[in-house]
């Protein structure tokens, strides 16, 4: 049992665990031992006995789950999920996100994916000033969606999504409709962010909510390009997820 719940948490380090009888622990079951003893999770039986051979009863076992979780939200030192995995996903098409993505990543230690247009952007597609190019029309375009490029691999097996992207007309590009409705983000918690000269996030991240029902959003941030990277760390690290960047 006691192995089940350490597993469960990530497989955290512990502490020493005095017990009477630590002899008697079995040798894969001590790590998972010391940490449940040195972190309260399960308590000796009595007078300092383990009890690591006798079976756990389902009073003993209530209470070593309800320590875990309460141990889980008095601070980071034990995480129920073991570690949320995180995708940071981003459209650059002139490159001022790109860097912002890979700071938070490198950070995170998280996947990186670029969502590469199926036809790239030229200096003409983004002239903002002519009425025919090709992003004006695709802004103007609701229900527009550009091809992309690839697909991220096994994007059920992450927990948490940061999805950059440059504004364009007070928006997000419209590509970025296309890769929220090429996957099910049931569960899962998006952080957008945006990059602009000017511009704030607005209602760039909000008019996509509807595209990614199930998810979790959270509120977005607006940054200029050339935001350091001690900038983007310490807006991941106050955004309140069980994560952590360095």
């Amino acid at each position: 049992m006691t192995t089940i719940l350490w597993r469960y948490a990530g497989s955290p380090a512990g502490g020493t665990a005095s017990t009477v009888d630590a002899a008697s622990v079995s040798s894969y079951a001590a790590a998972a031992v010391n940490w449940a003893v040195s972190n309260d999770i399960v308590a000796p039986v009595s007078d300092g006995l383990f009890a690591p051979q006798a079976a756990a009863s389902r009073a003993q076992i209530a209470a070593a789950i309800m320590n875990l979780v309460r141990g889980s939200q008095a601070g980071p030192e034990i995480s129920l999920s073991g570690g949320a995995k995180v995708l940071v996903a981003y459209f650059s098409a002139t490159n001022t996100t790109k860097p912002l993505a890979e700071y938070v990543a490198d950070g995170l230690d998280a996947g990186l994916y670029e969502i590469v247009p199926e036809t790239p952007y030229t200096s003409e597609d983004l002239n903002y000033s002519n009425s025919s190019s090709r992003a004006t029309v695709e802004m103007n375009t609701p229900d527009a969606r550009p091809a992309i490029s690839g697909s991220v691999d096994n994007m059920e097996q992450y927990d948490i999504v940061f999805i950059g992207y440059p504004i364009w007309w007070g928006q997000a590009p419209r590509i970025i409709s296309t890769f929220l409705e090429s996957y099910d983000f049931s569960g899962k918690t998006i952080v957008p962010f945006c990059t602009s000269g000017s511009s704030g996030i607005g209602s760039s991240a909000q008019n996509l909510h509807a595209l990614a029902s199930g998810a979790t959003w959270l509120e977005g941030q607006r940054f200029s390009g050339g935001t350091s990277r001690s900038v983007l760390i310490q807006w991941v690290n106050g955004l309140g997820l069980d994560i952590t960047a360095k």
